[in-house]
């Protein structure tokens, strides 16, 4: 068994940046054939609604499937056992949610954006507005896992070290999400997340069986193993409580990260979007279907991963690494197949971060050119069907160097903890919204207002003063304690928040627009004139 040191050295840096240089032209090439498609809006923002509803549940699979899902999971397995495949279950029951409540109603009723459905039958300007907001608001947390994740896994493929290396990889990272989303809009993208979904889950399923093998394909033998290696506190990675359960605070941080991430898929911006991308509503359910299927047999992947990581490489080995808990993925392919593997699981997962930050940019960028620009600033009356988006580049310019910012400052953190961050944003700010848009008769835009502006205010000042960003185990801020909220995650505090400040919004105005209501359910139910449903 290599020690770390050895591990590292016996990584080959320069095999690792050909094998990510050839992934990166490829992805290029592809980007820039899907670019010569890209005229107007429909064309950036939906890739022409093109896609059938596998391929788009490929590509869903791949937007989802995250650095948080790939190193950020397996890591926390690594080193919690029990508690970390929590994060597994949550992300995946939460798609029960978005299928049975959200995908096809949203595909009838947008065309572009969260803020076409919510906008729908309200006052358009104030509430295209909020739904910008509370977009960009999630999409930045969500980026700020990402770069986190790039950081430390380009730091272990290439043996980079120190604090500006680490930051120079960021920087680069962010530069080419910038190129592929100036470049090949929605459509070089998805392409991007459909090859990228592929290559990982063939990887996944590789180092899995590979694993198994050294077990005599035996699970009950690997968990023994980790057991072993994880020494006196190894039996606790087969029982609950290992990371929470020891205090009653830690329960409830449990609970709140639970909730949030059963309850954020369905508001997360990046994954509503990809439903535009589809002709009909039966081929966004269809996608919806199929994300699932993949992305469960994925995460039963990661379940023999962070064990055979714990088993293989060791918790300590795992937390001394550049990038700590984010790097039991690589390091176990680097004890399993030497520098080969360990390149191309490494290019794998950075092809994963790249793919899912694009998503990301492009939906942001879309949500600030179609919300704000084309529908609040301008009013509807858009100068040329380039206009719009020429803004959404230029806004991707913008959100990409502010997320390599916030990806230096939180580049030592968790990724699988900073994207539940981002689902706690997305539940508190955007779900309670949409789901009383969809399903209750007398919601308005003061209980829009309230519940995204509301939640989305209540849940990030919660994040700021929480264990989080100062004071805790690993703070984002070291050196300074401001922390007054005990729970590292606000989502038990802060979606019920949002949930009741829509309710009353909505009580105490006396707004109503049932025929709106009745056209946007038959439209919901129905599909009819989904083409066309951006409000009037």
């Amino acid at each position: 068994m290599r020690n770390l040191a050895q591990g590292v050295e016996g990584s080959n840096p320069t095999l690792n940046i050909i094998i990510f240089a050839i992934f990166v032209a490829i992805t290029l090439v592809i980007v820039f054939r899907a670019s010569r498609n890209t005229k107007t809006a429909s064309d950036y923002y939906a890739a022409g609604r093109s896609f059938t509803g596998p391929q788009n549940g490929i590509a869903i699979s791949g937007d989802y499937l995250s650095a948080a899902s790939f190193l950020g999971i397996a890591g926390a397995i690594a080193i919690n056992g029990y508690d970390g495949f929590l994060y597994s279950i949550g992300f995946l029951v939460a798609w029960l949610v978005a299928l049975l409540l959200v995908a096809e109603l949203l595909r009838n009723t947008g065309k572009f954006t969260l803020g076409d459905v919510v906008a729908f039958r309200m006052r358009q300007r104030p509430i295209r507005a909020a739904a910008a907001v509370s977009t960009l608001a999630v999409s930045f947390f969500y980026l700020l896992a990402q770069m986190a994740g790039a950081g430390g896994l380009v730091n272990l493929l290439l043996g980079i070290k120190g604090d500006w290396g680490q930051n120079a990889v960021i920087a680069i990272v962010g530069v080419l999400m910038i190129v592929y989303v100036l470049i090949g809009g929605m459509k070089g993208t998805t392409w991007v997340q459909i090859i990228k979904a592929v290559l990982l889950i063939l990887g996944a399923l590789a180092m899995t069986v590979w694993v198994l093998a050294k077990f005599g394909f035996n699970f009950s033998n690997l968990l023994q193993a980790a057991v072993d290696r994880g020494g006196a506190n190894g039996e606790a990675l087969l029982n609950p409580g290992k990371q929470y359960g020891k205090t009653s605070t830690s329960k409830l941080d449990f609970l709140s990260l639970a909730i949030a991430l059963v309850l954020g898929t369905a508001g997360l911006p990046h994954v509503l979007m990809r439903f535009y991308t589809v002709p009909t509503a039966k081929d966004a359910r269809k996608s919806v279907v199929w994300a699932i299927v993949l992305i469960g047999i994925f995460y039963l992947f990661t379940l023999v991963l962070g064990y055979g990581a714990g088993a293989l490489v060791g918790p300590q080995a795992i937390n001394s690494a550049p990038g700590t808990t984010n790097s039991a993925a690589p390091l176990l392919a680097l004890e399993l197949g030497g520098p080969i593997l360990l390149g191309f699981i490494s290019a794998v997962a950075f092809a994963t971060i790249l793919a899912v930050v694009a998503g990301l940019t492009i939906t942001a960028s879309a949500s600030f050119a179609h919300d704000v620009y084309a529908n609040v600033i301008k009013k509807g009356q858009v100068d040329s069907k380039q206009a719009e988006v020429r803004v959404a580049r230029i806004t991707a310019l913008v959100i990409g160097a502010l997320a390599i910012v916030g990806g230096i400052l939180a580049k030592n953190q968790n990724v699988a903890f900073l994207v539940a961050l981002a689902f706690a944003v997305a539940a508190s700010a955007n779900l309670p919204t949409l789901l009383y848009s969809l399903f209750w008769k007398r919601f308005n835009t003061q209980g829009a207002l309230w519940s995204m502006y509301g939640g989305l205010i209540v849940c990030i000042v919660l994040i700021v003063f929480s264990p989080a960003v100062s004071g805790g185990p690993k703070p984002m801020i070291k050196g300074v304690d401001f922390h007054w909220f005990p729970l590292e995650n606000p989502g038990l505090v802060s979606i019920p928040v949002s949930f009741l400040l829509g309710f009353l919004g909505a009580v105490l105005s006396k707004e109503r627009n049932e025929k709106k209501y009745a056209e946007m359910e038959v439209r919901a139910l129905t599909g009819a004139h989904a083409e066309k449903a951006t409000a009037h």
